[in-house]
């Protein structure tokens, strides 16, 4: 990934750093998102990192990639939610009568999903596919999943499988999907269809969106947060330090 004029870098990544409103999506466009989890298991695995890498667009969605930038660079930036880009792509699709595309998750989510869009964005037309619950797909199932979507001609395509499946899988199959934007947003489907409650708007501009989740899915969240923050937080400091001596 490239270094652009409306991004900060972190490492190796390029971070959008601008508004929602100011992203250029005319041409096809990959949308993913960073946060210390991601950042640590990309670390671990190449295949993950590479995928986030060759991403269009990277989103800081987590207040420790928003710290570890301000710590590296100096520059502020804002946190950008993969339920901030779910919602910006779809106020967008309303406003033209689109067509966006859901990729993943169980079909009772999904029919929740396309539940709530037909009451809060009646204009756009909506397609679903819940694919086989596994690591790896084979050759059909990818075909049948990329067939499927091509078929229904989305402006839009969600991927939610969990990272870092959903990257791996949005970044292979990008030149194969026939549409302009795909988005990986993960627990935005959950989130969404009100199968996992997102915390409210107090927390979230408190910054203690994870603290909540942490709370109310320990045996799930635990590890990412408390197991990898630190590992983060090392991560972060000892490039510092390297960069600090080779100045």
């Amino acid at each position: 990934m490239s270094i652009l004029s409306n991004s900060v870098s972190l490492q190796d990544y390029s971070i959008y750093n601008n508004s929602l409103s100011d992203l250029d999506l005319s041409q096809k466009t990959l949308i993913t998102t960073i946060n210390q989890y991601s950042y640590c298991i990309a670390e671990e695995d190449a295949e993950f990192k590479n995928a986030l890498l060759g991403s269009d667009v990277l989103l800081p969605d987590g207040m420790a990639i928003v710290s570890a930038v301000r710590l590296k660079t100096g520059e502020k930036i804002k946190k950008i939610a993969g339920a901030d880009i779910h919602l910006h792509l779809l106020n967008n699709l309303n406003v033209k009568s689109g067509r966006c595309f859901y990729l993943g998750s169980s079909e009772g989510t999904l029919l929740k999903i396309k539940e709530r869009l037909a009451v809060e964005f009646p204009n756009i037309n909506v397609g679903t596919y819940s694919p086989p619950f596994k690591s790896h797909f084979s050759k059909s199932e990818n075909k049948e999943m990329i067939d499927t979507i091509n078929s229904f001609a989305p402006d839009v395509v969600f991927v939610g499988m969990t990272a870092p499946k959903q990257e791996k899988w949005a970044f292979h199959h990008k030149t194969q999907l026939k549409t302009k934007t795909i988005c990986a947003i993960g627990a935005v489907f959950d989130f969404y269809a009100g199968t996992v409650e997102r915390p409210s708007l107090f927390w979230i501009n408190l910054r203690l969106e994870w603290f909540i989740r942490l709370i109310k899915e320990p045996k799930r969240m635990w590890r990412r947060y408390l197991y990898y923050g630190p590992v983060f937080i090392g991560y972060i400091l000892r490039q510092k330090k390297s960069r600090l001596r080779s100045t």
